[in-house]
């Protein structure tokens, strides 16, 4: 606990550096086990899945197929998974815009996504926005996916301790709740697997490096694995899709475009 304190109390700084002009550092190339060719042979249809979320998912600081989304991606294929994961991540996104980009996103999709990956909140509670506000957001993300009976996996996040006790008794508690009330698989803290480990993470403490990425996708793809809907599943989403999804205002589309 007093080494998840330790890596927790560098966050605030680290993300100040995000919002910042800068140059992102440029990790160096590294090889895994998600290279190797696949064990299993792909089969299927394609399996279309979002990523949608802030710097963690966008691959802030890495090279083109380090990100979080292109690892994962190589991971399900491996296990014979036909997976497409799009990468939907906005670095700096708080939950407030990303409820302001979801229509817009889902618009953009040439398929619908049979499952969509959250990853957001982390800078609501940096900036020691209300939990409540994160909350709001993030139900209403949830309730809007769930109109369109797409499936989720939300990735958790856990409040910095200099914020207090009351406010980590506010937010920590989010995605747990959320998850269970709208039926999302859970990943309760998305950075567990790379906290307190230095070789593992950017010298600002809160990005992981590409071989953290790996570390990250081993520990969760067993989680989006089997949250992919079933064949009656995809079928009953399917039948959802036929009405069309409206795009956001224009605001919306300058973030993603950016």
């Amino acid at each position: 606990m007093r080494a998840l304190t330790i890596a927790l109390l560098t966050l605030p700084l680290a993300l100040a550096a995000c919002d910042k002009a800068a140059t992102p550092p440029v990790a160096e190339e590294t090889m895994s086990a998600l290279d190797a060719p696949p064990a299993i042979p792909v089969m299927g249809p394609e399996r279309p899945i979002l990523a949608f979320g802030d710097s963690l998912l966008a691959g802030y600081g890495l090279n083109d197929g380090e990100s979080y989304p292109d690892r994962l991606e190589q991971a399900l294929r491996a296990r014979g998974i036909n997976a497409r994961v799009i990468n939907a991540g906005v670095s700096g996104d708080t939950t407030e815009a990303g409820l302001e980009r979801l229509d817009f996103t889902l618009s953009r999709q040439k398929e619908k996504p049979e499952l969509v990956i959250i990853s957001l909140g982390g800078n609501d509670m940096l900036r020691g926005l209300p939990p409540a506000t994160t909350r709001n957001n993030l139900e209403a993300i949830l309730q809007r996916l769930k109109q369109e009976n797409i499936k989720v996996v939300l990735l958790g996040m856990l409040a910095a301790p200099n914020l207090g006790k009351d406010y980590a008794a506010k937010f920590n508690p989010i995605y747990a709740q959320l998850s269970e009330k709208y039926d999302a698989a859970l990943v309760p803290f998305f950075l567990q697997p790379v906290i307190d480990k230095p070789d593992l993470m950017q010298p600002d403490h809160m990005h992981p490096t590409a071989l953290g990425v790996d570390a990250i996708v081993t520990a969760t793809v067993d989680d989006v694995a089997d949250a992919l809907p079933t064949g009656a599943e995809a079928e009953a989403s399917e039948a959802a899709s036929d009405v069309a999804v409206p795009p956001t205002a224009s605001a919306g589309e300058e973030r993603m475009a950016r």
